[in-house]
């Protein structure tokens, strides 16, 4: 199975702009192609991994990658899917975000070898450029009522769309004319809401190229869950590539929460495992649901790849933990990781409380004959471990590394105490 036809299995090719044409590309020699993002915010979610998981996916192939962070795009902002005019940001927090993205990328590209990737920035060619220039030079190609045709403009147009917006499939255009002249690239990839501006690239090669120029475009279809939701929501927001802003263990925990219905549809495109291996995990999901290998392998490869093996072994140590309830074998940051989202409570700098006063403070039990009832009942944890004694008094040793008390009421219920 060639790569078109493994790309074709995986249900990641939406549209072509010439599918023979690109086909005796990619068989004829190795081929330089790109895919781009735009420096909107300081980190990717993975509603963008898509398209560059797919990049990569050439690059396995023997072709060469150009990963392109829209330093001069990002100021300007894409229309497409939006329904009112960005907020335009500053060009310290538009550099500053492209240096973020730039290292997220970097992390699943090989950049060694003969079809090493290339990281580039459209504020390079787009940055210097003068208004003279880009009217002559390329917005004298590009007719108004081919633009007005465009789904993303013509969406916008009851609702308002300034000239800034109005203009950027062109300064899309402009990159993939560039890429094409500078990096010999034919091949530009994207999200299906990027066709428009995938189709203006081409059409503009053409024009200043001649007729026998030859560019391909390809999109990706949007992902979407079984259930009808967002993919990539969560009841917290989007799930990010920054650990600071979804740790490893939450990452590692939205994946391993994939429905039966999905995992085998997410394996194939988001993850690098070959058609046995993941026609051996949909069988698995069929016959033995409950072992749940499917979602673990998902799980496991998407956090190593975003994140590093070793973040993925805190991760399955956390959830290992978590499920046991020996959290006292824990560190402080893997407390900060799986424990971000759960009640907590603050006790002053002098504040020695019996385990029962503690409970009512902490609003773990509703009062202090329940609080004793839970304790007798052997329904308390500390760090772990059940305590039982009723004039317990929570002490340095009930501390993880000084910092937290992990203290769980049931079998779920948990509170961490944290320490000045």
């Amino acid at each position: 199975m060639d790569l078109l036809q493994d790309l074709q299995w995986r249900g990641i090719i939406y549209q072509q702009t010439d599918e023979e044409g690109l086909k005796e590309q990619l068989q004829k020699e190795a081929t330089s192609l790109y895919c781009g993002v735009d420096p909107t915010a300081d980190s990717m979610h993975i509603g963008h991994l898509l398209p560059f998981l797919t990049l990569r996916r050439f690059q396995q192939a023997g072709h060469k990658p150009i990963i392109l962070v829209g330093g001069a795009t990002g100021m300007i902002g894409d229309p497409s899917g939006k329904t009112q005019e960005r907020q335009l940001q500053t060009v310290e927090a538009i550099q500053h975000n492209v240096k973020c993205l730039q290292k997220q990328l970097g992390r699943i590209f090989d950049f060694e070898g003969e079809n090493g990737a290339v990281m580039t920035n459209n504020f390079d060619w787009i940055g210097s450029l003068d208004m003279i220039t880009f009217l002559r030079d390329y917005g004298k190609h590009i007719g108004i009522n081919y633009m007005l045709a465009k789904d993303t403009i013509a969406s916008r147009l009851d609702t308002g769309i300034s000239f800034t917006e109005f203009t950027y499939t062109i300064l899309q255009a402009i990159d993939f004319k560039h890429l094409y002249e500078n990096y010999n690239c034919k091949i530009q990839l994207g999200g299906s809401d990027q066709w428009g501006n995938i189709i203006t690239g081409l059409d503009l090669i053409r024009k200043t190229q001649g007729e026998g120029a030859k560019a391909y475009g390809l999109t990706i279809p949007l992902v979407t869950k079984s259930d009808g939701t967002k993919f990539g929501k969560t009841e917290g927001g989007a799930v990010w590539l920054d650990a600071e802003k979804t740790t490893p263990y939450e990452f590692y925990q939205f994946w391993i929460n994939t429905a039966d219905q999905d995992v085998v549809n997410y394996l194939k495109i988001f993850t690098f495992l070959s058609k046995e291996e993941i026609e051996a995990l949909e069988a698995s999901v069929e016959t033995e649901p409950h072992l749940r290998k499917a979602q673990k392998a998902l799980a496991e490869e998407m956090t190593r790849l975003v994140h590093g093996q070793d973040a993925l072994d805190k991760a399955i140590n956390i959830t290992q933990a978590l499920f046991s309830g020996n959290v006292k074998e824990l560190s402080a940051n893997d407390i900060k990781q799986g424990f971000k989202d759960v009640p907590s409570y603050v006790p002053a700098a002098d504040e020695e409380l019996t385990l029962v006063e503690l409970l009512v403070n902490a609003k773990i039990s509703p009062s202090k004959r329940q609080a004793r009832e839970d304790i007798t009942n052997g329904a308390i944890s500390i760090n772990g471990d059940k305590v039982t004694d009723l004039s317990y008094v929570l002490s340095a040793e009930d501390r993880i590394e000084g910092q937290f008390t992990v203290i769980r009421r049931g079998k779920k219920k948990y509170t961490l105490i944290k320490y000045v």
